[in-house]
């Protein structure tokens, strides 16, 4: 088995569509609430981190999920791909029903000793009270996009993410400005527009797959017992990649904690590079999690010698993706800053920052697409070590950076490349020793 660049984009093509569509969520969430005020704008990157630190539980286990269908994928058993993911849902619908409690009840005191601003904290909370109803549908969302992903056939989640934003956009326009009769809601607003768009993005998967998957090739929505001992082995894969994706958001939260020490202005200008930087991070993430599902169908057909090939390949077209782009955001930083807001010193304080943030991503390619290949080659263990080294030495250049020194927002960005060149450079000494060819799961 070869994957050639036309194979690899037909697969990563769908999924970055999917990706930026999506992100336009927390896109129209910036921009709208820009337009209402600092407040509202730093509270939405922390209410936004701190649910995505939470879903990537959720979402670390649909990665365990896709490896090991993309791994059955690949050995042509497709009969055993529809068992996995039914207990993917069940296990997944039980994670958010726990999730939900635990953050209705402990966001409160959490929040409260981390966030050093009253209004901020308000503000925050306004907007999790709401949002983390969406675990019960954004979970079991990621189980279809796992399935998806898994088989290579990625069509589906283009029309699926149109949908979903499509219905995240006028409801944000309605609810946090209050249009055609429903009270002005500002940043719960917000909030309540995401869950029902995840909602919508759900009933969409469901009903597409049932009317265009063949169901029966792949057993899949046929619960029963004799399944329930494939749990303990997918947890055996996704365990790992669950700690793993929330470590990583986690410390992620800590710097947007660090940074709102610094003053709410450091905390509105982090919000709009961190929605600008997701912009280009959906790009590597796309290649990234394409090279993920080839490195497991790769080593599921017996073709380990293909691997690092195909990482080449799938590496040089993010390059030729992601280079254009960042040459238009260098030459046009306060045209792309004015979508998320109208106010100038706001833009202007952001400059510098935005520049040192944009040039991260000439060593974020590789560094992504390396560190999810070995988590493709089912060594999902191997890859947490390897995040947690480097989050180690993340954690300590933001106490160092941000709370010790107080530095410049600008300089304080300069943490996320410490972070890629500790990780990349550990996965790839990882690919490069091979032990992974023997993978077994």
């Amino acid at each position: 088995m070869r994957f050639t660049h036309r194979q690899i984009l037909h697969i990563a093509g769908p999924i970055l569509i999917s990706l930026l569509m999506e992100h336009l969520i927390g896109m129209t969430d910036t921009a709208f609430l820009g337009r209402v005020g600092e407040i509202e704008l730093g509270a939405s990157a922390l209410a936004g981190v701190y649910y995505l630190a939470i879903f990537m539980l959720g979402f670390g286990f649909s990665t365990g999920v896709q490896i090991m269908i993309g791994r059955r994928n690949g050995e042509g058993k497709y009969g055993a791909i529809g068992p996995i993911f039914n207990q993917g849902c069940i296990f997944q619908l039980t994670l958010a029903t726990l999730l939900f409690f635990l953050s209705w009840f402990g966001s409160p005191y959490i929040l409260e000793l981390l966030i050093q601003s009253d209004k901020v904290y308000e503000a925050t909370l306004s907007y999790l009270n709401w949002r983390i109803f969406g675990f019960f549908f954004s979970f079991t969302a990621l189980l279809f996009r796992a399935f998806y992903v898994g088989i290579a056939d990625t069509r589906t989640l283009t029309a699926n993410s149109v949908v979903m934003v499509s219905t995240n956009i006028v409801l944000n326009y309605i609810l946090i400005f209050g249009k055609l009769g429903f009270p002005a809601l500002g940043i719960a607003g917000a909030a309540i527009a995401s869950v029902i768009a995840e909602m919508v993005s759900l009933l969409f998967f469901v009903f597409y797959t049932l009317w265009r998957v063949n169901v029966k090739k792949y057993g899949l929505f046929c619960f029963r017992h004799d399944e329930q001992h494939l749990l303990s082995r997918i947890l055996n894969i996704s365990v790992w990649t669950m700690i793993q994706a929330f470590v990583s958001i986690s410390t992620w939260f800590l710097f947007f904690i660090a940074v709102e020490h610094l003053g709410e202005r450091p905390l509105a200008i982090t919000n709009i590079l961190r929605n600008i930087s997701t912009f280009f991070f959906i790009i590597v993430s796309a290649f990234a999690t394409t090279a993920s599902s080839l490195v497991s169908n790769l080593m599921g057909s017996g073709s380990p010698a293909k691997v690092i090939e195909t990482i080449r390949k799938v590496t040089r077209l993010c390059y030729w993706f992601i280079l254009p782009l960042l040459l238009v955001a260098t030459l046009f930083p306060t045209a792309i800053m004015r979508i998320y807001t109208d106010n100038l010193s706001l833009i202007d304080s952001s400059v510098a920052s935005f520049y040192v943030m944009i040039f991260v991503y000439l060593l974020s390619v590789p560094a992504n697409i390396l560190f999810n290949a070995v988590s493709g080659t089912g060594n999902t263990r191997s890859a947490l070590f390897i995040e947690v080294i480097a989050l180690a030495v993340y954690v300590f250049s933001v106490f160092y950076i941000v709370l010790y020194r107080k530095a410049d927002i600008a300089l304080c960005w300069t943490t996320e490349y410490i972070y890629l060149l500790v990780m990349g450079f550990l996965a790839y000494r990882y690919m490069r020793k091979g032990i992974w060819k023997e993978k077994r799961i």
